[in-house]
């Protein structure tokens, strides 16, 4: 690390700063305030959640001069809520304080073409894939990587910038449909699960890893998430934390990060990516964890120790769309939230956003019990509520 990045530590009363002022940072702002620190948030929006909730807002551009630089003179550590923040501004603000992640780390992985080579690179399997750069690349890639997903390498997210190609032909009209733009092709591979590792790393080195969740996607979004699995000595979930830790520690990362995986029909664990942030499928954390992921955020930002990461109970964590605000006539509608509320184990998270739209995330609702069959009872129950689809697990 560089000077900028000692152990100093970052007392209560001073100020951490956020560069996003979307719901991830706004439940950052909730866990530092809550541990004595005030919170500047540095997002273009006006009206964003996390600014409205902050202590200062700085409204400006992610790559505002002025912003960043004011920013950089009131806090005393920084960090980020999204992948998409520019590399120059980390690297502008790193050089007069604490930036976790540095923008050495977030250069690679928001970029899925550097993101692929790096996870290889770092000895960790990943899904079958090519770089294309070019029509050429396409003609060229090896005929395995059909049929397939073509993602723009960089800004996508929530399934935006992908496409589910079966041919050649599908992948060149996708291709041109994205203006060309770098992408990577991957080969669909036969799943049968999807998981993810939150983690923490302290500016000394040390890891905490929280319980891998398994993760259901509906149209390229987080839907379901369940950590309601505890044995970590099971072979996949120490696998996961084993690949998510040494990936942290090859890209020199300090600071909450995920990683997401496939598992396989025969097994065999792949990474799929790295988001260099809390993550939704780590909101779990927040009822069923002695120690939050915003909170061990906040820890690893201040330098102080982290937190207990282990589970208290089986969770899971159902994704609230705008979607569940209207009926099917399109007419606009209030969510059952007193009926919802009667069961016990079960807390609403509301983002503040002030229009509900479908397919935009509003908020999320975690469910606990000690017992995961009564867990997954009280889920289709809540889920019914709200009018999501769920079919319990076994």
């Amino acid at each position: 690390m560089n000077t900028a990045t000692l152990p100093i530590p970052v007392l209560p009363n001073e100020w951490l700063g956020m560069i996003g002022g979307g719901q991830l940072g706004r439940m950052f702002c909730h866990a530092a305030q809550d541990m004595g620190y005030r919170v500047a948030v540095l997002d273009p929006d006006p009206q964003s959640p996390a600014g409205s909730v902050a202590d200062l807002h700085i409204c400006a551009a992610y790559d505002d001069a002025d912003g960043l630089d004011r920013l950089g003179a009131q806090c005393q550590a920084i960090s980020i809520e999204f992948e998409n923040v520019p590399a120059a501004s980390l690297e502008r603000l790193g050089r007069q304080r604490r930036v976790m992640p540095a923008a050495s780390a977030v250069s690679i992985v928001q970029d899925r073409i550097s993101e692929k080579a790096f996870i290889h690179q770092a000895g960790v399997p990943v899904v079958p894939y090519a770089a294309i750069q070019s029509v050429a690349d396409l003609e060229s890639a090896p005929d395995h990587l059909f049929p397939g997903i073509l993602k723009a390498a960089r800004l996508g997210y929530d399934g935006k910038g992908q496409a589910r190609i079966s041919t050649r032909a599908e992948a060149l009209a996708a291709f041109a449909e994205f203006d060309g733009v770098p992408c990577v092709l991957e080969a669909l591979v036969p799943l049968q699960d999807e998981i993810s590792v939150v983690l923490a790393r302290g500016i000394d080195g040390e890891v905490r890893c929280y319980v891998p969740s398994h993760n259901e996607h509906r149209d390229g979004i987080l839907a379901v998430s369940t950590a309601a699995l505890q044995n970590d000595a099971q072979p996949l979930y120490e696998q996961a934390q084993t690949a998510a830790t040494a990936l942290a520690v090859a890209l020199d990362y300090y600071g909450v990060l995920c990683v997401e995986f496939f598992v396989l029909e025969s097994g065999e664990l792949l990474a799929n990516e790295i988001a260099p942030r809390p993550h939704n499928s780590g909101h779990f954390t927040m009822n069923a964890c002695y120690t939050s992921q915003f909170e061990q955020q906040v820890r690893t930002m201040a330098a102080l120790p982290l937190g207990a990461p282990f589970a208290h109970s089986a969770s899971l964590m159902l994704n609230l769309l705008g979607d569940i605000w209207f009926d099917e006539q399109g007419e606009y509608r209030e969510p059952k939230w007193s009926e919802i509320l009667k069961h016990s184990g079960v807390s609403v998270h509301l983002y503040g956003k002030n229009q509900a739209r479908p397919g935009r995330k509003m908020g999320h609702i975690t469910l606990l019990d000690h017992c995961p069959h009564n867990l997954q009872h009280k889920a289709k129950q809540v889920a019914d509520l709200l009018g999501i689809e769920y079919e319990p697990l076994s």
